[in-house]
């Protein structure tokens, strides 16, 4: 007689860990896809390190919210992973088997891509950014989890032909990555990361003023108001850029990022922040990018209206 050896308990479970590995990771990325798009995601970082990734211009790919490709990642993996068994829950059992075998390399194509582009992203979290994520590093290691567990989740035949396959879906990978962040890196390069004595300065400012947006500024100076930002905040930026160059130049505007020019990070965290940019006017905070017609209403102001600049602008 002839016995089959029975599976490894790992082998027999391996799809159902797959599968719940990346559904927790669809619920991360879902919560901060969601929180982006109707608002910020920095808003709901426990820390500063966490505000700063989340607001910095990797974190954008396409004018897309990174963490929305992440969800779309780990629902494929999810979809990959129970498919044969939905398969075979509707009296397909030979289908199922033939789709179990073939797409065992569909999750390995998958899955090499996910941690090369974790692994990537943190590189740039660690040298780049110098800030830390928790958000990031939860999903680069759930990345990590769902490619060991498709490596040893199953017997291979051929080692060499897996090794084959993380090899050139890597490589490919990281091509790709690299080509995407291309333009993210030159940005930063050439405008967010320009070093100066007393600390970084962001992107020029590219609008310019009009006496509506300096009359504005010069009012909300005068009557003490302040706003809160940080040089690597893209909707900090957005907020300047509502004045112009010239008009920024008179707002009181106070460095959150210990990094960053004339920063202070006490005063920030006196404040009792959100996130940035915030508005302190009369008093109050007002957290996010606002409208100048806004800013003029809760400041009192009386003079001209005539702003030559809408957000988005």
């Amino acid at each position: 007689m002839e016995y089959r050896r029975s599976l490894p308990w790992l082998h027999r479970w391996s799809r159902f860990l797959i599968g719940g590995i990346a559904g927790v990771g669809m619920v991360e990325t879902a919560f901060l896809t969601f929180a982006e798009i109707f608002g910020k995601a920095a808003d709901v970082c426990p820390t500063q390190g966490c505000k700063e990734v989340l607001e910095s211009p990797y974190a954008m790919v396409f004018g897309v919210p990174l963490t929305l490709f992440g969800f779309l990642g780990y629902t494929s993996v999810a979809i990959i992973a129970f498919a044969p068994f939905l398969l075979q829950l509707k009296s397909n059992k030979y289908r199922g088997t033939q789709l179990e075998d073939k797409s065992w390399f569909l999750l390995l194509g998958i899955t090499t891509t996910m941690v090369v582009s974790s692994g990537y992203l943190m590189s740039v979290m660690a040298w780049k950014l110098e800030a830390f994520c928790p958000y990031c590093i939860v999903s680069a290691m759930l990345s990590l989890s769902l490619f060991v567990l498709t490596l040893i989740g199953r017997y291979w035949e051929d080692i060499g032909e897996v090794f084959f396959i993380c090899l050139i879906v890597g490589v490919v990978s990281l091509i790709g990555v690299l080509g995407v962040y291309a333009s993210v890196d030159s940005q930063v390069a050439g405008s967010n990361s320009a070093k100066v004595t007393a600390g970084e300065s962001g992107p020029a400012i590219a609008n310019v003023s009009g006496s509506a947006e300096m009359a504005l500024a010069r009012h909300l100076s005068e009557t003490g108001a302040k706003i809160y930002t940080a040089y690597t905040c893209p909707h900090c930026h957005e907020q300047k850029e509502l004045f112009g160059k010239e008009a920024v130049s008179l707002i009181n505007n106070i460095e959150c990022n210990p990094k960053g020019k004339n920063a202070r990070p006490d005063l920030c965290q006196a404040a009792g922040l959100r996130g940035v940019p915030t508005w302190n006017i009369n008093g109050k905070l007002y957290p996010g990018v606002q409208r100048l017609e806004t800013l003029a209403d809760l400041s009192g102001y009386e003079g001209s209206r005539d702003f030559q600049y809408e957000f988005p602008y």
